[in-house]
C-alpha cells in the first residue's frame, strides 16, 4: 500500500488542481497521488500558516534573521505561502517523497517565487551546520512516534538561538505528548491555537 511518506512513490499519477485561499492570496498547486492531502490543502496545515503567519507579525520587530525551512513539505504549500507573504524570507523545504518534491518545485514555479525544495529524509541531505530562523511541519504522524519525535530533535540540532519551530497535530494522534516532548526538548511550548480537534504549538530555542 502506498503511502504519503514513501520515498519513491510507484502508484499511477493522477494530476489535479488544487485552490486555495489565505492571508487575502490565491493560490493554486498541481496535486498527485501518493503525496498529502492530495485532494485540498487539508485543516491541520491551514490552521498552521495562519497561526504561523499571525505569529511572524506580531513579532516582526524581534526578527533578526529570515531562513525558513518547510519541514516535510508534501507539494509546498507551506514554503510557497510562507514566501508569498514575507518576500524577504529564504525559504527551503524537504520531503523524502520524490514525487511529492517534483511538484513543490513545479507549484513554487506556478506561483512565481523562488523557494529551493530538495528530497531529503528529514535533514539527512541539509548540512550539519545549516541552521535556520524559523521551522514549520505538520509531522508525518501515520510514519509513526518514533519517525515524529527524530522529526523534533533534528529541527531543534537545525535551529539557531533564537529560533522558532512550530508544529500542527491533533489531540487523538499525539498533541499531548507532543507538547510534553517540545517542553522537555526546547524547555518552552505555547499552545497558538486550538480547532477542530488540532492544536498548534510553538516553541522557541533558547528560550529562558
Amino acid at each position: 500500500m502506498a503511502h504519503y511518506f514513501d520515498s519513491d512513490p510507484v502508484t499511477a499519477g493522477n494530476r489535479k488542481l488544487i485552490s486555495y485561499r489565505i492571508n487575502g492570496i490565491d493560490f493554486e498547486f498541481v496535486s498527485d497521488t501518493s503525496v498529502f492531502s492530495r485532494h485540498q490543502t487539508d485543516f491541520g496545515t491551514d490552521l498552521m500558516l495562519n497561526a504561523v503567519i499571525e505569529d511572524i507579525k506580531k513579532n516582526k520587530d524581534k526578527i533578526t534573521g529570515r531562513e525558513f525551512l518547510d519541514l516535510g513539505c508534501g507539494i509546498g504549500t507551506v514554503g510557497i505561502v510562507i514566501k508569498k507573504c514575507f518576500m524577504k524570507m529564504d525559504v527551503t523545504g524537504v520531503d523524502i517523497n520524490s514525487r511529492a518534491v517534483g511538484l513543490a518545485n513545479e507549484n513554487a514555479g506556478y506561483n512565481g517565487v523562488k523557494v529551493d525544495f530538495l528530497v531529503s529524509d528529514v535533514f539527512d541531505n541539509i548540512p550539519e551546520d545549516k541552521l535556520f530562523d524559523f521551522i514549520a511541519t505538520n509531522p508525518p504522524v501515520r510514519a509513526g512516534k518514533k519517525t515524529v519525535f527524530a522529526f523534533y530533535d533534528q529541527a531543534y540540532a537545525h535551529l539557531k538561538e533564537g529560533g522558532n519551530f512550530y508544529c500542527v497535530l491533533q489531540r487523538k494522534q499525539g498533541a499531548p505528548s507532543t507538547a510534553a516532548k517540545l517542553e522537555e526538548l526546547f524547555g518552552n511550548c505555547e499552545t497558538l491555537e486550538i480547532d477542530g480537534g488540532y492544536r498548534v504549538m510553538k516553541s522557541v530555542k533558547g528560550d529562558d
